[in-house]
């Protein structure tokens, strides 16, 4: 017996230094948030409609460094969220996850449903959240991102390029945009829709408070007729100047269109006639936003967001989103206090249907 017992210490002690010696770091980051958001106008009703919430998003990690001083990182993020046992969306979900590599020569990285390069929204200087993106389906649509696939990227190393400047890229065969284990087999594709996606991203600081970045997106290999490729596109930019800072960005995006045979190209309003979902042949997002921070706790933002939305046939019902927003935010600490309200004109693309909001947000950040 006390043989057996030493050879189990034996065992234990080898296993604990060997994971010594290699153990990475684990850490454990996310945010807590309750929100009361009022609605009120349009499709909503006079009386409007409001929601008390509370959300979460936890961030579990992993790094290490090897031998020869190469770095990784592993992140995966748990959220409440909808799936075939839950309607309610109460139950948690690992969504996202990523596994990057940092070496002399960049960094590579596998990503799920993770590692967006589009910087459509790069510039927004709102100090709770973009005026379309808290709450309201307003139906906007922003640029695209390589985060809607799972995708493989490089990025350039840190201080090779002049300026602080920095070039990504992205690249994601086929659909699959979704939470797999090692070895999954690929998806099956969807007509309709680009076989491959690429996206690009370059961002550089030319001078002391400016920042400028770009990127470009593309998806390729839609199995037939295509007439317009799926394709998008975004420059941003930001300056600081003391407590103010500024932002401005602009978004186009092309949908995919497709002829109805390879000698018809002619393009309509019409879904089953050479056009697509939503007849449209092109989106013009512009977003301005201004902050100030009035004392180390105390900000105040302005932000507004107009997305046009041109059919492949003129019309003349064509109506464009505006979405604008003021906000202030108080942090104490870990904890941020919000305030937001704004309007939302023609929410999706739909004359008249105007709604306002006022949001109210405590967030606890560990």
């Amino acid at each position: 017996m006390k043989n057996t017992m030493k050879i189990i210490i034996a065992l234990f002690t080898s296993i604990s230094l060997i994971s010594s010696v290699n153990a990475g770091e684990l850490t454990v980051t996310g945010t807590a948030k309750a929100t009361y958001n009022i609605l009120k106008g349009g499709t909503l009703g006079a009386k409007g409609a409001k929601g008390i919430g509370v959300a979460n998003e936890i961030d579990f990690g992993a790094s290490g460094e090897l031998d020869n001083g190469w770095s990784w990182n592993y992140q995966v993020q748990f959220d409440p969220g909808n799936d075939a046992a839950s309607t309610g969306g109460s139950n948690g979900q690992i969504d996202d996850s990523q596994l990057t590599l940092t070496t002399n020569f960049g960094t590579f990285g596998v990503f799920v449903s993770e590692g967006g390069l589009d910087v459509d929204n790069a510039a927004s200087q709102s100090v709770y959240g973009r005026p379309s993106d808290i709450g309201l389906a307003t139906g906007m649509l922003d640029g695209p991102g390589i985060d809607s696939y799972n995708n493989l990227q490089y990025h350039l190393p840190a201080g090779l390029l002049p300026f602080g400047t920095t070039f990504k890229a992205a690249y994601a065969s086929g659909s699959q945009n979704g939470m797999a284990s090692a070895n999954a087999t690929a998806s099956s594709q969807t007509d309709g829709f680009g076989q491959n996606a690429e996206q690009y991203q370059i961002t550089t600081s030319p001078i002391e408070g400016l920042k400028v970045s770009a990127d470009y997106y593309r998806e390729s290999g839609a199995d037939s007729f295509v007439v317009q490729e799926y394709e998008a596109g975004s420059i941003a930019a930001t300056y600081a100047m003391g407590p103010a800072k500024f932002g401005i960005s602009r978004t186009l995006r092309a949908p995919l269109i497709k002829g109805t045979s390879a000698t018809d190209t002619a393009i309509t309003n019409n879904s089953t006639a050479g056009g697509n979902a939503d007849s449209v042949r092109l989106y013009t997002s512009n977003k301005y936003s201004v902050a100030f921070n009035v004392n180390e706790n105390l900000s105040v933002s302005y932000e507004m967001e107009k997305s046009n939305r041109e059919k492949i046939a003129n019309e003349t019902t064509e109506s464009d989103i505006e979405a604008s927003a003021i906000q202030a935010a108080y942090t104490m600490g870990g904890m941020t206090l919000a305030v937001s309200h704004g309007k939302t004109d023609n929410v999706g693309y739909t004359a008249n249907n105007d709604v306002e909001q006022t949001l109210f947000a405590v967030t606890m950040a560990f």
